[in-house]
């Protein structure tokens, strides 16, 4: 027998029957896999998830995210080389740079790949059955939270199978006796109540219980897209904590993280119905204003400046300095609408803070 195109695991063998009880290949779209792909997209902030699967000759996908084409030959597979270490994330950072993928199809032509990071997604026995990843067509890096958020998520990949192979055989019985329906619709209960607790957990903010930074990204892009739709305005408000470092350096964290907890509260409770309130990161938060133009976001931001610095605080007085941007029928692209805001809340820092700013005065001829 001549040597293999693409490495083989020394259990290739126990590795493919684990693979097949798992009846997973050549099946159609199921939600909860596809919000794990979304999810680690969205996470490790690259254009390309998947989840894949690996047979004894090619990499058939089961969610996909940023890529059309549903599988691959095993020996263009960069998780073929993932799964022969079960206990690591693989990071390639750039493929171009590594004589393994240099070469590769996927490489040099089609998508480009350049950065992988791969979570083998292993069964409860310890065979690497494929991998969750995530790709991007630039060389990069991942944070060690997000390597850890990616193995985290695979092992979740797993519990996915596992529910949905219980599934299948309570199915299985259902047909065959008629019996044990309460316990097939309990069962798919779990996966969904375990579904939406994972996706909001990574979308919330644990310290304020606001939507976070990702969340925020994504609530941004639909609002931006809707105004696009219905040639509304969009508004963007960014609020930032007047000298949170010195409560950090002379009450301590504890203080800091009390305080941060108390301005998100406060800043929540004066939005409207269809307002959304994110943590930005550290002690900034954004506002999203649907349907507002600029005149509208400058009133309630004048409302957030006012709420904090009239609070009645136990350590000492708070004063927010706020930037305001604003885009009629999203003709202003989201990056920019983000950088205007926040050009306009550096001007507020400047001129003294605890006050708000719009866009800036264009410059006299």
């Amino acid at each position: 027998m001549g040597q293999s195109p693409f490495p083989l695991p020394p259990n290739e063998e126990a590795r493919l029957r684990a693979l097949d009880a798992y009846e997973i290949l050549d099946t159609l779209p199921e939600r909860s896999f596809d919000d794990f792909a979304r999810l680690a997209s969205i996470i490790c902030g690259t254009p390309i998830s998947l989840i894949s699967f690996l047979d004894d000759h090619r990499q058939w996908f089961k969610a996909r995210i940023g890529l059309a084409q549903g599988e691959t030959p095993r020996e263009d597979a960069f998780c073929a080389h993932a799964i022969m270490d079960p206990g690591s994330v693989m990071i390639v950072e750039d493929a171009r740079a590594d004589e393994r993928f240099a070469r590769n199809p996927l490489v040099l032509g089609g998508p480009k790949f350049r950065f992988y990071a791969g979570a083998p997604i292993v069964s409860p026995a310890g065979e690497a059955l494929g991998t969750l990843c995530v790709i991007d067509t630039e060389p990069r890096e991942l944070t060690a939270d997000q390597v850890e958020a990616l193995r985290i998520m695979a092992t979740e990949v797993v519990s996915q199978l596992e529910l949905r192979r219980s599934i299948l055989k309570l199915e299985e019985a259902v047909l065959k006796q008629g019996i044990y329906l309460g316990e097939l619709e309990e069962r798919k209960r779990d996966l969904e109540e375990a579904e939406s607790r994972l996706i909001a957990a990574a979308m919330t903010d644990a310290l304020t219980g606001l939507p976070n930074r990702r969340a925020l990204k994504l609530k941004l892009e639909e609002e931006h897209q809707r105004a696009r739709r219905h040639g509304t305005d969009l508004t963007i408000v960014m609020i930032d904590i007047d000298h949170f470092k010195d409560i950090n350096d002379t009450l301590g964290h504890q203080a800091g993280d009390a305080a941060l907890a108390t301005v998100a509260h406060l800043l929540k409770q004066e939005l409207r119905t269809n307002d959304t309130m994110a943590r930005y990161g550290g002690e900034e938060f954004t506002a999203i204003l649907p349907s507002t133009g600029i005149e509208g976001g400058l009133v309630m931001a004048e409302r957030f400046r006012r709420t904090i610095e009239r609070a009645t605080w136990d350590f000492r007085s708070l004063t927010v300095s706020v930037g305001v941007s604003s885009a009629n029928s999203g003709d202003t692209p989201v990056g920019e609408l983000v950088k205007l805001a926040d050009n306009a809340l550096r001007r507020a820092k400047k001129s003294g803070r605890n006050c708000v700013r719009g866009p800036a005065e264009p410059s006299a001829a």
